[in-house]
């Protein structure tokens, strides 16, 4: 076997070690359950890079916190998403995804397991719903768009920490990766904090809180106003492309509660399948003209505010 020249030999050391990288990126790729997951994986990445640049900055950009606020609502889609369907066929790269996801969303990412999985998806706003819309009041104003995501995360808390009681009586193991949720995040904004309050309060903290209370603010207009007890008016969708390409198809909310394990990828031919079904008052094209309309114009025109589907229901 004729031995290469010497002078070749690291260029073809540095070339067989990219191959390898090569290779074991692209391994890691095919442990995705979904290929279109590669978007979520870029959007995590983004968010991490948007605070290693902020923090290292000696000024704050506008811009650059601006993006990452944006990013962090992604962020609370993507624990909701990853919740409902691993991202990973790999349980370990799961368990990581958990802890990645928990230091950027504000609160242990297992907490959408007892809230939302178990608890929403199972009444759908209905009585024993702990997110549920009319708690104290059928009306949907300003008022209680901005109050909704503390009453609602208030009441979240009994539901988890029901689920902790009982994974420390069936599973000990879980009930310690649960733990350590709690333990990593407090950590990680103790030590933030002790290092630089500022940046720690700019860059992680208010990032955080963001993402906790947009999320709910989501849910309260998904559901408010809609009529839990039909199979199909059950809850508000918001069909535009903008929203829901940026935010996973979290808009289309009907088909979601239909099949909570189906992938966020598959949505739209999902709600395509039944958009005709749905009452025109359910189908939003936007998020945010929604949001003018009811809880600006609101205050001011009749015309403007939704009406109750669930009323009607029970009047009728």
């Amino acid at each position: 076997m004729p031995v290469l020249p010497l002078a070749r030999r690291p260029q073809t050391r540095q070339k067989s070690a990219a191959r390898q990288q090569y290779f074991l990126a692209r391994e890691g790729l095919l442990m995705l359950r979904y290929a279109a997951d590669r978007r979520t994986l870029i959007y995590m990445a983004v968010t991490t890079a948007l605070l290693v640049v902020q923090w290292s900055r000696d000024s704050f950009s506008p811009v650059l916190f601006i993006a990452c606020l944006c990013m962090a609502v992604s962020v609370a889609v993507i624990a909701h998403n990853h919740n409902h369907l691993t991202i990973w066929k790999s349980k370990t790269l799961n368990a990581l995804t958990d802890y990645w996801l928990t230091l950027f969303y504000g609160f242990p990412a297992f907490g959408w397991i007892p809230t939302h999985n178990q608890n929403h998806h199972k009444f759908n706003n209905r009585d024993g719903d702990y997110t549920i819309t009319y708690r104290y009041t059928e009306n949907t104003n300003l008022f209680t768009l901005l109050t909704y995501p503390t009453v609602s995360a208030f009441h979240q808390q009994k539901p988890i920490r029901e689920y902790l009681k009982k994974q420390y009586r069936i599973n000990r193991r879980r009930f310690w990766f649960c733990i350590s949720q709690y333990v990593l995040l407090v950590s990680f904004l103790v030590a933030a904090f002790v290092i630089d309050w500022k940046k720690a309060l700019l860059y992680i903290f208010i990032p955080q809180q963001v993402s906790l209370f947009v999320v709910l603010i989501f849910n309260y207009v998904q559901h408010v106003h809609a009529d839990e007890e039909s199979p199909i008016n059950h809850s508000r969708n918001v069909v535009g492309p903008v929203m829901n390409w940026f935010l996973f198809n979290n808009g289309l909310h009907t088909v979601h509660h239909d099949n909570p394990g189906m992938h966020w990828s598959q949505a739209p031919e999902a709600h395509a399948k039944i958009a005709d079904q749905i009452d025109p008052r359910l189908n939003e094209q936007s998020f945010w003209w929604f949001l003018i309309r009811v809880y600006v114009l609101g205050l001011f025109s009749a015309k403007a505010r939704s009406s109750s589907m669930r009323l009607e229901r029970i009047n009728a």
